[in-house]
């Protein structure tokens, strides 16, 4: 089983993610962290804008790498956009989730992969595919608190203002935009709790797995 999970930030997909990995037994790969990992591992090596730099990081990185210290920081967040504006590391990168998503590791029973274009590029051949979208004003209020309950100092302006430069990047790049596969299934998260949301996509599960 190979489950895509696509949608902008703060829609609820990595919730969402963890609960279906967890209920079918799927391998976890959040796409946006090995970005992130690579980010900083060029850091390490001098300027990850430097594109031999950049794509020595993609080629050596490795799961572990997913679980080092800073990656959810700030410079991990500005250097995973500088990488990943480099088209030979995100030409390296498609095979690493590729390989994750058609070999699961830990003799898990399937994959599920969660991003911004894995039904549509890293796995187009997924079975099951749902795209997680909200309001901007639902995510603002979510990332907000989340960063409060973080203990993060947060102004609920920057965070919309973050969210909607995010969107428009994402959705306005030439290489592989932000938008929900032809099959994929939509689920508005704005009106659900997250435990709605995952009854939803169960269902949904359910009726292409007959």
């Amino acid at each position: 089983m190979i489950i895509a999970i696509d949608g902008p930030a703060a829609a609820g997909k990595g919730t969402l993610t963890r609960k279906l990995a967890k209920y079918y037994n799927l391998a976890l790969l959040d796409t946006g962290l090995i970005y992130r990992a690579v980010g900083l591992k060029a850091v390490l090596n001098g300027d990850p804008s430097d594109s031999e730099i950049a794509i020595q990081a993609a080629k050596s990185l490795d799961l572990a790498d997913l679980k080092i210290h800073g990656i959810r920081g700030e410079l991990a967040a500005k250097s995973a956009s500088l990488v990943a504006a480099i088209p030979a590391v995100r030409d390296v990168l498609l095979e690493f989730q590729r390989e994750f998503a058609h070999n699961p590791p830990d003799g898990k029973l399937g994959s599920i992969l969660d991003g911004r274009d894995i039904g549509t590029v890293v796995c187009p051949d997924a079975k099951i595919k749902l795209f997680i979208t909200a309001s901007l004003e639902v995510r603002t209020d979510r990332r907000y608190k989340e960063l409060q309950e973080r203990g993060e100092e947060a102004i609920r302006s920057a965070v919309l203002n973050d969210i909607k430069t995010r969107d428009e990047r994402d959705i306005a790049r030439a290489l592989s935009p932000l938008k929900p596969a032809g099959d994929a299934k939509i689920i508005d998260s704005s009106d659900f709790n997250a435990s709605e949301v995952f009854s939803l996509a169960q269902e949904f599960i359910s009726s292409q797995m007959k």
